[in-house]
């Protein structure tokens, strides 16, 4: 089996909803025409890290995105894994995913469980609590959001209930790129499943992005991606790969849990 992904590099416009769901509207329309099965965008692309702004900006249970993500993977008929927005609910913000397949109907839901203090999250957000692990086009699949990439047992506890895809989009800025690289190729060989990670491009008022967005296999080659600048990214996920990976060398079988504490 194999599954085109659509990697949407895009920049993100500082504290502007509008002219951000534009922009997804439009690389949505531009992954199908390349028939991508699925298309993942980036961290918080509504409003970017305009933090101290949340009030006003944050989406509202989330019900514009969700109308939003909804009417484009129906109209194109293509699956949606919506990066993350900023949400509100009640008096509390989150850094939300939503994910929907291409009949528009909702799969699946997750709020940022790690909040990145450099960048103020911890601040202004709301942490998250719960795992999400989903099927998505046929395939067993994770997301994660961004800074919960450097905490290797959070994706070892979803990854266990047997992912074949993680998906991570970020907010990574330029400087801790090498980091990225690594801790993506390290996250796809010890859980033994493609990871696609997607991330920006452009400038808020703290950070430079340059993307590096990465599709990478289960051995820790990076198939497609490493490169700066807005775009589209295609990559073919050969999902058979998998068999061969996780037959000789059995890691989630071979785990001894009662041991790690």
């Amino acid at each position: 089996m194999s599954l085109k992904v659509a990697l949407a590099q895009i920049d993100i416009a500082f504290a502007n909803p509008q002219a951000n769901a534009a922009k997804v509207a439009a690389f949505t329309k531009q992954a199908a025409q390349g028939d991508a099965d699925v298309v993942v965008f980036p961290e918080m692309w509504n409003t970017g890290y305009a933090l101290d702004q949340l009030d006003q900006l944050a989406d509202p249970d989330g019900a514009q995105t969700r109308e939003l993500l909804s009417r484009l993977a129906r109209q194109y008929q293509i699956n949606i894994v919506g990066g993350s927005v900023a949400t509100k609910h009640g008096d509390q913000f989150y850094n939300t995913t939503l994910v929907y397949d291409s009949t528009g109907q909702a799969v699946a839901s997750y709020d940022k469980v790690h909040l990145f203090g450099l960048m103020k999250e911890d601040q202004y957000l709301t942490a998250g609590d719960r795992e999400n692990f989903f099927r998505l086009a046929g395939v067993s699949s994770a997301s994660f959001i961004c800074y919960d990439l450097r905490f290797p047992e959070w994706i070892r506890t979803v990854a266990r209930h047997g992912a074949d895809i993680l998906y991570l989009p970020a907010e990574w800025p330029a400087v801790r790129i090498p980091q990225w690289r690594i801790m993506l190729q390290a996250r796809a060989i010890e859980n033994q499943a493609f990871v696609v990670a997607v991330n920006r491009v452009g400038d808020d008022p703290d950070n430079h992005f340059d993307g590096h967005s990465l599709v990478i296999d289960p051995l820790g080659k990076i198939i497609v991606g490493d490169g700066s600048g807005e775009q589209l990214y295609f990559a073919d996920l050969d999902l058979d790969e998998l068999k061969a990976v996780r037959g000789p060398i059995p890691v989630f079988s071979d785990r001894r849990p009662d041991l790690y504490r």
